[in-house]
């Protein structure tokens, strides 16, 4: 089920990029600086169901190239907690056994986003608009915390959103991202050893979300027409 939501993330990502290729439409300023606030979830072998059974605090910062009205190219760097317990869970450890966690996660990446509409406030014949729903999708990598043990894994974030202009350079907006982590140990090292199965770097059940609003500023203002004097 996990390669299968990564797979549709992606071929659904790749349509929108050919499809959105000369769609395009200019954008008065170059860069976003934000800040996201929110709650994370966590999906793996101490929870198996519920996404936000046992919420975190999630908070980011983010930087974003803005091409045009369509396309952004952002950065973000995320602080969040995970937690989970096996005794909420159906499942059964080998004799019995119960494990819980808490992790500190802090996760860098690099994403691209494609809005569906074009973005922006300007004249009528621009055909801006002051909200517009987005996909996103893109790698980083995290490392966790959980009880004195620090690991290092890749990460795969894919997600969705809605921007919407609160003047020309103010944006508000709501986001909620799955993140797939290449790694098997973000709720510690202990798990595995319980339940007695060895997982791979590319075959684990490691994911988590995070929900999020925020606020950006843009700046950078762009020279859509330059004229040059000799």
């Amino acid at each position: 089920m996990t390669s299968r939501l990564i797979h549709i993330a992606v071929v659904a990502v790749a349509a929108l990029v050919f499809s959105g290729l000369a769609a395009g439409q200019s954008a008065p300023y170059k860069f976003d600086l934000g800040a996201q606030l929110g709650v994370s979830g966590y999906i793996g072998d101490a929870n198996s169901a519920n996404l936000m059974k046992h919420p975190g605090f999630d908070g980011e910062l983010s930087f974003r190239y803005i091409a045009d009205a369509r396309w952004a190219f952002r950065g973000v760097f995320s602080t969040l907690g995970l937690s989970g317990n096996t005794a909420d869970m159906k499942n059964v450890l080998p004799d019995q056994a119960q494990y819980e966690f808490t992790s500190t996660v802090y996760d860098l990446g690099g994403r691209v986003e494609f809005n569906f509409l074009p973005y922006g406030i300007g004249e009528t014949y621009k055909r801006l608009r002051r909200i517009s729903p987005y996909l996103t999708l893109g790698i980083g990598v995290c490392m966790s915390s959980s009880g004195g043990n620090t690991s290092v894994a890749p990460t795969l974030p894919m997600g969705f959103g809605v921007k919407f202009k609160l003047s020309e350079r103010w944006n508000l907006g709501a986001e909620f991202t799955m993140t797939k982590a290449f790694g098997d140990k973000i709720d510690g090292p202990l798990l595995n050893d319980l339940s007695g199965i060895k997982t791979a770097f590319y075959r684990n059940t490691d994911w988590f979300s995070r929900l999020t609003i925020g606020i950006s500023y843009e700046f950078g203002k762009r020279c859509e027409t330059c004229h040059y004097v000799d």
